[in-house]
């Protein structure tokens, strides 16, 4: 397994950070909060045909791959840029995974061209609403599990690429998520019994994959504010880049952050290989990279010492994603029972589902 980038690849790399860092500079971030979207960024994205990078060529999409599109979804993370990029993409795909007879032709071009921006509610609704919806506060369409039914509801009035704006939560993260109801609009049943339930497993950990990208985005940029703080900033007329603890967190979180985006990578080309543990590496590499996020942007936070904390310093703005956006996916222990039950086939701990109660079992279990 080689998991180098082709020239190709860099090149997309560099263009998208190119493309990134000019319209998605800290102010047009702090000009968009507290929604979190900027719609200028969003259509300009969308002209990119980045949203639908992967989706096949004969589908009206740029016939990429996953890696192409965690390359996307890194970049994005890398200027915490306030467009839906990952949740659209991921809706993006799940339409255009399913049978063709399931899925109105209309609604799927109008999807794949963006003009639609889509979304996937994470969690299966609580009766006719969908809970926490990432980018739901924005989305035109949001396809959602309703009991073994798979929806795709459009909002009232066919907004065909405005933004509804259907009541942001206010969050740490100034993330547009909100709650949608699937009994208002027009809604579509896309699967029902077991493809439903498949197809949304399937969306759900393509969002943690291409997030777990933008996660080694995150923690890429906050390194590198870090660095750059600590390479200036004296404390007794000497540079604390020269105190072997500053040196020794940075070494730790540069380490850390390669392991995340090599994990991403990997697992972004077990799903574009079709591999069995390609939902097992998704999982890891979610987890791997919220971890890292969190820990780098944090470690950075703290060198800029109580100037970090305030809105004027750039750091904040990363240190306040790495923390929220992992939060979307739920309880980080359940997930942890859940991969090693994916790993091991049973529950982690002493035999019973200590994911029930949220917490993963004991560290000491051994049995094979």
């Amino acid at each position: 397994m080689n998991l180098d980038l082709t020239d190709d690849q860099e090149a997309l790399r560099a263009t998208l950070r190119d493309f990134f860092g000019k319209e998605s500079p800290p102010e047009a971030v702090r000009a968009a909060e507290p929604l979190g979207f900027d719609a200028s960024l969003w259509r300009k994205a969308v002209g990119l045909g980045l949203p639908s990078i992967a989706v096949p060529a004969e589908r009206g999409g740029g016939g990429a791959g996953s890696v192409e599109l965690a390359l996307a979804a890194e970049a994005a993370g890398w200027s915490v840029a306030p467009v839906p990029l990952v949740e659209a993409a991921v809706a993006n795909d799940l339409l255009v995974s399913l049978p063709r007879a399931a899925v109105p032709e209309p609604l799927a071009a109008r999807a794949v061209a963006g003009d639609l921006a889509a979304t996937v509610a994470l969690r299966p609704a609580d009766g006719d609403v969908a809970r926490l919806v990432p980018a739901g506060a924005v989305a035109d369409l949001v396809i959602a599990l309703r009991g073994e039914e798979l929806l795709a509801v459009e909002a009232a009035g066919g907004t065909r690429g405005a933004v509804p704006n259907l009541g942001s939560m206010p969050n740490l993260g100034s993330m547009p998520v909100a709650d949608r109801r699937l009994d208002e609009g027009e809604a579509t049943v896309l699967a029902t019994g077991a493809d439903a339930l498949a197809a949304h497993g399937r969306a759900v950990l393509h969002w943690r994959l291409l997030t777990a990208a933008a996660l080694a985005g995150v923690a890429a940029k906050a390194l590198g504010l870090g660095l750059g703080y600590v390479a200036h900033r004296r404390a007794f007329g000497t540079l604390i880049g020269s105190f072997q603890t500053v040196q020794h967190r940075l070494a730790d979180d540069a380490t850390a952050l390669e392991g995340a985006r090599l994990l991403a990578y990997e697992a972004a080309w077990a799903r574009n290989a079709g591999l069995p543990e390609a939902d097992a590496l998704a999982e890891m590499a979610f987890l791997f990279a919220s971890e890292t996020a969190f820990r780098t942007a944090s470690d950075s936070l703290h060198f800029h010492g109580g100037y970090g904390y305030t809105l004027e310093y750039d750091i904040q703005l990363y240190f306040r994603r790495a923390k929220a956006w992992p939060l979307l996916a739920g309880d980080r222990a359940a997930a942890y029972a859940a991969l090693a039950r994916r790993l091991y086939g049973r529950p982690y701990g002493t035999g019973r589902d200590d994911a029930s109660e949220g917490r993963p079992g004991p560290a000491t279990d051994t049995e094979g």
